[in-house]
C-alpha cells in the first residue's frame, strides 16, 4: 500500500506527466506566435510574383505568377556586387568588434579591480545613444582619415557597431565558467594571454559564436551608415538595393519584394547553419560553475 502511494506520489510530481491538454494549449500558443513571426515574409515572397501589386492588394495569392522582378535581380541589377560588399563589411567589422570584446569582457568577468562595473556600465551605455546623435562626429573623424566612399571606413564604423549586447553576451558566457580553470592554469605555468586563448576561448566558443551571429546579422541588415558613407554604387551593400526600385513618380513593387526576398536568404542560412552555438549557448548559462 505505502508502495502504490509513493508511486502515485512521484507520478504527481514529474513535470514530464503534463496533461495533454495543456501540452495541446501550449503547442497552438507556439503556432500561433510563429504563424505572426513569419507572416509579413510569407506576404512578401507571395507579392513578389505579382505583377502590380496596387492592382492586388492584401494577402491574396497572384492571378498570374510574374518573376521579372527576380530577373532583374539577378541579371540586371548586380547583385553579386551587393552581396560581396555586405559580406567583407559585416564579415570583418564582425570579427574586429568580437576579439576586442572577447578581451575586454575576459578582464570584466574573470578579474576584481577598481572601475570594472564604471567599464560595464560604459558598454552598456552604447545601446542608448541614437546613430542620428553621433552623425556628424562620425562623418568627421572618417572624412578626416580619408575614408569616406571606402570599405574600409564603413568596416571600422560597423566594428563600433551593437558593441553592448555583444559584451553582455561574452561576459556573461565568461562569468560562469569555473575560477577553478585559471587557479589550475596559473599552477601549470599558464601566463594570463595563454589561459586566455588555450582555456577560456574553447570554453567560451558558444557564447562568443553566438554573440558573433547577432552581430553580422545586425550589419548584414544595416542601411543607415552604409548609405551615409558610401556613394560609389559599386561599393554599396544589400540594403542599398532596396532604393533602386523607388523613384519619385513610381516604385517597382516586384522589383522591390523579389530583392528582398534576395536579401533575407542568407540571414536566414546563417541562423540555421549556427543555430546550434544558440542552444549551447543558453544550456551553457543555465547552470553556473
Amino acid at each position: 500500500m505505502r508502495g502504490k502511494m509513493r508511486a502515485k506520489k512521484i507520478k504527481e510530481t514529474n513535470p514530464m506527466s503534463v496533461k495533454k491538454g495543456e501540452a495541446v494549449f501550449c503547442y497552438c500558443i507556439m503556432l500561433i506566435i510563429c504563424l505572426i513571426a513569419l507572416f509579413p515574409i510569407l506576404w512578401v515572397f507571395i507579392s513578389s510574383f505579382k505583377a502590380d501589386l496596387l492592382a492586388e492588394p492584401g494577402f491574396s495569392l497572384p492571378s498570374s505568377i510574374h518573376a521579372d522582378g527576380y530577373v532583374r535581380v539577378f541579371t540586371k541589377l548586380g547583385i553579386g556586387t551587393y552581396f560581396m560588399n555586405s559580406f567583407i563589411c559585416a564579415t570583418l567589422g564582425t570579427m574586429i568588434s568580437i576579439t576586442m570584446l572577447s578581451m575586454a569582457a575576459y578582464v570584466v568577468a574573470r578579474f576584481k579591480f577598481p572601475g570594472r562595473g564604471l567599464i560595464t556600465a560604459a558598454f552598456m551605455a552604447t545601446m542608448f545613444v541614437p546613430p542620428s546623435a553621433l552623425t556628424f562626429p562620425i562623418y568627421n573623424l572618417v572624412k578626416r582619415f580619408n575614408l569616406f566612399n571606402t570599405r574600409t571606413g564603413l568596416v571600422f564604423v560597423y566594428a563600433c557597431i551593437g558593441i553592448a549586447i555583444s559584451f553582455m553576451v561574452i561576459r556573461n558566457y565568461f562569468a560562469i565558467i569555473p575560477t577553478e580553470l585559471d587557479e589550475a592554469a596559473r599552477i601549470d605555468g599558464c601566463t594570463y594571454w595563454q589561459n586566455f586563448a588555450r582555456v577560456i576561448l574553447p570554453i567560451a566558443r558558444p557564447g562568443i559564436m553566438t554573440a558573433a551571429i547577432l552581430n553580422w546579422l545586425q550589419l548584414w541588415n544595416e542601411f543607415y551608415w552604409s548609405s551615409l558613407l558610401i556613394i560609389d554604387r559599386s561599393k554599396m551593400t544589400v540594403p542599398a538595393i532596396l532604393s533602386q526600385f523607388t523613384t519619385s513618380f513610381r516604385t517597382d513593387y516586384n522589383g522591390l519584394l523579389s530583392a528582398i526576398v534576395v536579401i533575407i536568404i542568407p540571414p536566414i542560412v546563417i541562423f540555421c547553419l549556427f543555430s546550434k552555438y544558440f542552444i549551447e549557448a543558453l544550456s551553457g548559462g543555465a547552470v553556473k560553475g
